[in-house]
């Protein structure tokens, strides 16, 4: 089992043993955050808004309850952070924008109301790219958040902060939202596991809208198992989210470690893919042969529809920004960053006709993708396109924009995937390997990518910060 001041091996479920067996205790263990916060995060910029003292309260009221055999499940004590998109009673919300610098809500998003009610504790809210419209979380109002992999390189976004919150180990897990690629782009670029579940899985009640269309809320932990506790710890049917669908929900974490045998992969071999740094592919390659060693099937496919996709997700993000934004983008332009204002100008002037065949391509597209699942259990494809780019310079814009290319399609169709690391650049960053199921099968995806993890072992590379 971890030392318990190793923090960057310790785990959801090793920590809950520690509290259970009496080793450890929920304010000992969120101190230790705590601390670990206040000496790393001035070089990363990971938190907005730090709740220490609530913080410490939470986690007081866990180590009662626990004391008094009141148990309130697997996350019981254990040390959090959210996306600072997620509505919290009493604590900042910002969104990233400088129009909510002092935006206190009176309610939680169904979400983090979840978490609490698991006796979750919450460390703080996280650095994120403006009104999460961005993937590289150069936020000109809280500053950028930075990769802890490399200080002088991007951490990916919108939930910059969130991944470099888990991956540095300022949190045991987080959570993030995804429009474009918004949990998973950074996943890749950090080395950690990032979930974007099945469109309409998880609440958006209370989650400040980027494009009702396309947002997802997910978990960002270290290890694909955290990582499943935290989805089941949030995934089901909210009746106040009109997204949100009845689905059964299937405990994620039964069958975690059922293995692949006899599973169908299909691994993406397509035009899509010129633009990849061949590290990329290379890698990505191997970690299909690796599946294949575990006992899946393997087979090479196209799939026409990607670029297509990516396109159509894009305008439909921006077009349902710009309608979200409208009056502060009418009557306070200048309060949005460059990058920004440009992306809410081009959604500004998207024709009725080109959202509307956006929407129905977007229908069109989600029934061919579940006709391909009906052939594989799997699409294993990259992440993303290259490693972490720089911060600034000529290279970040130009790269910025080709970081959503294989992670939108699968918020235009909804489908469930998920990010986790499977091995390094020649220069030290991480790569990740993405895997995309059929909907509603997050319970298939989160043993797939155990079972790769657990081979691979990736998991246990941190950076030395």
């Amino acid at each position: 089992m971890a030392d318990p001041l190793d923090l960057m091996s310790l785990t959801m479920h090793e920590a809950a043993l520690m509290m259970q067996s009496g080793d450890l205790s929920a304010r000992a263990l969120t101190m230790l955050y705590l601390e670990r916060i206040a000496s790393l995060d001035r070089r990363l910029n990971a938190f907005i808004t730090l709740t220490a003292d609530l913080a410490l309260e939470q986690a007081e009221q866990a180590d009662r309850e626990r004391q008094q055999g009141k148990l309130r499940g697997p996350l019981h004590g254990i040390p959090l952070a959210l996306k600072d998109l997620f509505e919290t009673a009493g604590i900042k919300t910002t969104a990233g924008s400088g129009f909510w610098r002092e935006n206190i809500p009176t309610r939680n998003a169904f979400v983090v109301e979840r978490l609490r009610q698991a006796g979750a504790v919450i460390l703080g809210k996280l650095n994120m790219h403006e009104i999460a419209l961005g993937v590289t979380n150069a936020n000109p109002h809280y500053g950028p958040c930075r990769n802890p992999w490399d200080l002088e390189r991007s951490p990916g976004g919108s939930s910059g902060g969130s991944v470099a919150a888990v991956a540095s180990g300022l949190c045991l897990g987080a959570l993030g939202t995804d429009s474009g690629g918004s949990i998973r782009i950074p996943a890749s670029l950090c080395g950690v596991v990032g979930l974007k579940p099945t469109y309409g899985r998880v609440s958006l009640s209370g989650v400040i809208p980027l494009s009702w269309s396309t947002d997802h809320v997910g978990p960002l932990a270290r290890c694909v198992a955290d990582a499943a506790l935290l989805y089941q710890s949030v995934a089901g049917y909210d009746p106040h989210d009109p997204a949100c669908q009845a689905q059964p929900l299937e405990d994620a974490l039964t069958e975690l470690d059922g293995g692949l045998q006899g599973w169908r992969v299909a691994l993406l071999e397509d035009a899509y893919l010129d633009k990849t740094h061949p590290e990329v592919l290379n890698t990505v390659q191997a970690a299909a042969c690796l599946l294949g060693e575990l006992g899946a099937r393997i087979s090479p496919v196209e799939l026409p529809g990607l670029r297509q996709a990516a396109q159509m997700n894009g305008l439909v993000v921006q077009a349902e920004a710009a309608a979200f934004h409208r009056q502060r983008l009418q009557e306070h332009p200048a309060g949005f960053g460059e990058d920004v204002l440009q992306r809410l100008e081009t959604g500004a002037a998207t024709s009725i006709q080109d959202y509307i065949l956006a929407r129905r391509s977007q229908q069109e597209l989600r029934r061919r993708m579940e006709a391909f699942f009906m052939d594989y259990d799997l699409l294993c494809l990259p992440a993303t396109p290259f490693t972490a780019p720089p911060i600034s310079g000529p290279d970040a814009v130009e790269q910025a924009r080709l970081l959503t290319r294989f992670t939108a399609p699968f918020n235009l169709t909804g489908l469930p995937a998920i990010v986790l690391p499977c091995g390094f650049s020649s220069n030290g960053l991480p790569i990740g390997l993405q895997l995309v199921a059929r909907p509603w099968a997050e319970a298939n995806l989160l043993r797939a990518a155990q079972a790769y993890e657990m081979a691979a072992g990736w998991c246990t590379q941190h950076p030395v910060l």
